[in-house]
């Protein structure tokens, strides 16, 4: 509660006018901060109809930083004619001065100063006038006075102009009478104890309206930071659509199965180390397959499956390299050779989300290390307009409706698309995502029949993150230079009314 004697002075304040009194004349008047009187009227309010208090909006001129400075010591121009001698001032001379070089062009505009270019030392400045009137002070001085209405509008916005006023918005209270007006103020109870009512003297008391609106206390709680919370929505999205989420722990992954299984070539500019992290303990792997491993082998080197190949020297030790993987892709490979091997092919959906890791320069939208996130559907006779088709369900689920595919290129599907959707905000079209049908030189090496097809496609999480919560920098989301209060204000359960 406000102070005592502070609320007794509003209130008598209140009682000797009969139309009400303003906020901020009784903090001018008292000379107080204005918003000691706002938590006075908000005490009384607390009380009951003590008063009544109806919020208004005015705007006044208030003189700025600079403006004040010139209200005391004069306008930069007339600073300018006083320093300037009977005999000039050379012009080097007075732009070293804090007020020189605005005061000049102001002064040489009212005509008060002239530049004598063609003196012996130099470009020399010198009075054109015995006196001047400082109008620009006298006007800010008006002001300070609180008799800017003196001023014509025109005159306030060339103050304005020059930074000298602002024009400023002022909050104040108009406070009345209340029904229950009374100059002494009771305290109301807030409870009501078992002494009160063993002793009946509840009867007498006044109590507190009980605040049914009020917030309760906010329950203490985790936060899902909020990669985590669009990753658990691309979740949902996808075992709504009938997938299923394929196991992703093995950060570390051969090149093999990251690059040689997708019929991807050795000699591939994506498998330098430039653009790959490679392992140095342990180097390589080695188990595998060892029938496909040899399809694989043929398949790079001399073609088959109606395909001509790379036709160069595959080798084990290259395909033998452990890395970071660099796309979830490699666990795609991993569970359509596993799916080969069943008796009988059975349709499936599969889906997963997870780190991958590339060498790349960190910048403002580049990682190290980022999220993917992957589709895979393989059946009978699948085509480009069925992949078409996933999408647009897919990112239709996402709030994404407006769709182009673009012909693109990657090495292990054919054809390839890249999707792009029309950002309303940005007004243009942007790319959301990459696709394509998995080549048969990466199916049919694994066992999987003739008339299966494997539809793809794959998109960051970052990215679609980034968009949803208005981050421009990957590093603010992702790394040391995270904001813990972006975090704290993603809940982990909110409770909506």
């Amino acid at each position: 509660m406000a102070d005592t004697g502070v609320l007794e002075t509003l209130l008598q304040r209140v009682e000797k006018v009969d139309d009400g009194v303003d906020s901020l004349a009784v903090a001018t008047s008292l000379g107080v901060d204005h918003q000691v009187i706002v938590g006075a009227v908000k005490s009384l309010q607390a009380l009951g109809d003590v008063i009544s208090a109806e919020l208004r909006s005015s705007k006044h001129w208030e003189l700025t930083e600079e403006g004040t400075e010139i209200a005391e010591q004069g306008s930069h121009e007339s600073r300018v004619f006083s320093c300037i001698p009977q005999e000039g001032l050379a012009q080097s001379e007075l732009m070293k001065l804090p007020f020189g070089k605005i005061g000049f062009s102001k002064a040489m505009s009212s005509k008060w100063i002239r530049v004598d270019k063609a003196h012996e030392g130099g470009p020399r400045i010198f009075r054109t006038v015995e006196s001047i009137d400082d109008q620009v002070r006298e006007k800010l001085l008006l002001v300070q006075k609180g008799h800017s209405t003196q001023l014509e509008e025109k005159e306030k916005n060339e103050l304005k102009k020059r930074k000298l006023l602002s024009e400023v918005t002022v909050k104040s209270y108009w406070i009345t009478k209340g029904n229950s007006f009374s100059t002494t103020i009771t305290k109301q109870e807030t409870e009501l104890t078992p002494e009160m009512i063993a002793s009946g003297n509840w009867k007498e008391k006044k109590f507190k309206p009980y605040n049914f609106e009020a917030m309760g206390v906010a329950p203490d709680c985790g936060h899902l930071h909020p990669l985590m919370k669009v990753r658990t929505q691309f979740r949902q999205i996808f075992l709504e659509m009938g997938f299923t989420e394929m196991p992703t722990n093995n950060f570390i992954e051969s090149s093999f199965w990251n690059f040689d299984s997708l019929f991807q070539p050795q000699q591939h500019p994506a498998r330098d180390q430039h653009d790959t992290f490679f392992l140095s303990d342990p180097a390589h792997a080695h188990e595998f397959p060892q029938d496909y491993l040899e399809r694989v082998k043929k398949v790079h080197s001399e073609g088959g499956y109606g395909s001509q190949g790379y036709k160069y020297d595959w080798k084990i030790e290259e395909a033998q390299k452990n890395i970071l993987r660099t796309h979830t892709t490699a666990v795609s490979a991993r569970m359509l050779y596993k799916l080969a091997q069943q008796e009988k092919f059975t349709p499936v959906k599969y889906f997963s989300i997870d780190r991958v890791f590339r060498n790349e320069t960190l910048d403002a939208t580049h990682l190290a290390e980022f999220h993917q996130i992957e589709g895979v559907v393989a059946d009978y006779g699948l085509t480009l307009g069925d992949l078409m088709g996933v999408l647009h369900q897919f990112f239709t689920k996402l709030g994404i409706t407006k769709l182009r595919f673009k012909p693109a290129y990657n090495p292990y599907t054919e054809p390839s698309m890249e999707v792009f959707s029309y950002h309303e905000g940005l007004k243009k079209w942007v790319e959301v995502g990459n696709s394509g049908v998995f080549r048969p030189e990466m199916l049919l090496p694994m066992g999987l029949p003739e008339d299966v097809s494997v539809i793809a496609w794959g998109l960051s999480l970052e990215r679609p993150t980034m968009i949803k919560y208005g981050i421009n920098n990957i590093r603010e989301l992702v790394g040391h230079k995270v904001n813990l209060q972006m975090v704290y204000d993603s809940p982990i359960c909110r409770l909506d009314s």
